[in-house]
């Protein structure tokens, strides 16, 4: 009995022994095996509206993480981690760039590719230009698709560098050294090598005010016009008789509208300042004997410094008193004293013959000038 319990024991412990055997085709390494990164890549989105902005996703079999090297960038804006799946943004300057990603497998082990990236800037589109122009001072704006920035050249100097002003911005006042038309260059940048670019020209007048002889080239001679019937006209033209005492090429020629008020008005770019003078001389050529004895009205308007509280003005009217000849009407404001002696008016009027409806009368005026 003592030999069958021996021989139970020995068979038992055979038995598990065998049991605790490693099966065939199990590796005894306990380590978690991890496949290698394949097929890594990477795709590119480029933006085309010239903010450089690429969109980077990368790709690879059996990876758990990216890490992206933008080349270009410096510090923490030089890479990025991107997980499987998702990408990541940035913004590059024109040029080619190699694009390093890194991929990680769930063993920590790594691998390497580089892609090729160019990033080509396109040229602005639509640019439009608004110059603004105040007496000898010019500033310009502009708009452009697609565009970075704006580049002016004012036209009135050799080898001109150029000034730089940004989207949305306006350039800095230039100011010019004397009247005259000018080739306003204003270039659209795009951020990169393509430009656009357009040419405007621009018109600086010497100021406006008097004395007013319409023979200065640079000088804007505006005569605005009121009338009901749109009858009222006014232009700089040849002198019709260069002869007594005026024989200046250019004069202004008055064309009287139809509503007793109609006239002209001219905003001037100094005021009239009876400090100098309140005596204002202006030679007339009527050229029809029944306009003899009809009244020119020279008014003086918008006084610096008036109100609605205390408004004033100066209003003059003289007789023609000639036909077919040149002859100087006198206006004399020194004799209303409701006018103080240091007004000074923006605006000159002048209307014909008030008392009734005008039919196209012809009057030419020259050598407005302000004395005592």
């Amino acid at each position: 009995m003592k030999k069958l319990n021996n021989l139970l024991y020995i068979s038992a412990f055979t038995l598990l022994a065998y049991s605790c055997t490693v099966p065939d085709g199990i590796d005894q390494d306990t380590e978690v095996m991890a496949e290698m990164t394949q097929n890594l890549n990477a795709a590119f989105d480029v933006s085309n509206d010239n903010s450089g902005n690429v969109k980077i996703i990368p790709t690879g079999q059996s990876a758990t993480m990216f890490n992206v090297e933008f080349g270009d960038g410096t510090g923490s804006d030089a890479s990025a981690t991107v997980k499987p799946g998702e990408s990541v943004m940035h913004s590059y300057p024109e040029g080619d760039f190699n694009v390093k990603i890194t991929a990680t497998n769930a063993a920590g082990e790594k691998s390497s590719s580089e892609f090729p990236l160019s990033v080509v800037y396109r040229a602005p589109e639509n640019l439009m230009v608004s110059p603004n122009v105040t007496g000898y001072e010019l500033t310009v704006s502009a708009e452009a698709d697609y565009a970075n920035g704006f580049m002016v050249y004012y036209g009135d100097m050799e080898n001109e560098e150029g000034t730089e002003f940004g989207v949305g911005e306006t350039a800095p006042a230039h100011t010019y050294a004397e009247a005259g038309q000018y080739d306003v260059r204003v270039v659209a940048l795009s951020g990169g090598a393509a430009t656009s670019e357009t040419t405007t020209q621009v018109t600086i007048y010497d100021p406006f005010k008097l004395p007013i002889s319409f023979d200065e080239p640079w000088v804007n001679y505006f005569f605005g016009t009121f009338d009901d019937w749109g009858m009222q006209q006014f232009q700089t033209v040849d002198n019709p008789d260069k002869s007594g005492m005026n024989t200046s090429d250019k004069v202004g020629k008055f064309i009287n509208g139809h509503a007793p008020w109609s006239g002209t008005y001219s905003p001037l770019n100094e005021p009239i300042n009876f400090i100098e003078g309140q005596v204002v001389k202006m030679m007339v050529y009527n050229p029809d004997p029944a306009n003899i004895g009809k009244k020119i009205n020279m008014e003086l308007e918008w006084p610096v410094g008036a109100s609605e509280a205390q408004p004033y003005g100066a209003v003059l009217k003289m007789p023609i008193t000639k036909s077919g000849e040149w002859e100087e009407i006198t206006f004399d404001f020194s004799g209303i004293e409701s006018i103080p002696d240091d007004a000074m008016f923006t605006q000159l009027v002048f209307r014909f013959n008030d008392i009734a409806e005008g039919a196209g009368e012809e009057i030419y005026f020259d050598n407005i000038i302000l004395t005592n």
